[in-house]
C-alpha cells in the first residue's frame, strides 16, 4: 500500500509569511504547471519576498518574465519552503497554484475525485 498523500484537485494551503502572519487560502493542484504561482495581493498583504530572480514563464498567454520568490506554505499537514512566481491572478478562480515543483518534492498523488475543500 502506498503512503504517500494524497491531494484533491483544490486544496486548503496554509501561507504563512513574514512577521508572523498566514493565510488560509484555496489553491489550484496543476500538474501540467512545472513552477507553482502566488497573487500579487498575496505576497503584499503577508509581506512575502525578497524577490530571488526573474524566471521566464511560458503560458497560453504568452512568455512572461515574473520575480520569483520563496514562500513559507502548510498543504495537508505539512510545511514546506518553495520558490513561487509572482503573478497577477485577480482574473483567476484561485490566488494560489500548486505546480509540479511542490507535487514532486513532497511526492504527493493527485486523485481528481478527492474533495480537497
Amino acid at each position: 500500500m502506498d503512503s504517500r498523500p494524497v491531494l484533491g484537485l483544490i486544496e486548503h494551503v496554509i501561507i504563512i509569511g513574514n512577521k508572523g502572519l498566514q493565510e488560509k487560502v484555496v489553491a489550484r493542484i496543476d500538474t501540467g504547471a512545472t513552477s507553482s504561482s502566488i497573487d500579487e495581493r498575496l505576497v503584499e498583504k503577508l509581506d512575502l519576498g525578497p524577490m530571488l530572480r526573474l524566471k521566464l514563464v511560458k503560458s497560453a498567454s504568452g512568455s512572461k518574465r515574473r520575480p520569483l520568490i520563496c514562500v513559507k506554505i502548510k498543504i495537508d499537514g505539512k510545511v514546506m519552503e518553495e520558490e513561487f512566481t509572482v503573478a497577477d491572478r485577480a482574473h483567476m478562480t484561485y490566488p494560489l497554484l500548486i505546480g509540479q515543483n511542490i507535487l514532486k518534492k513532497e511526492k504527493f498523488l493527485i486523485d481528481p475525485l478527492k474533495k480537497g475543500v
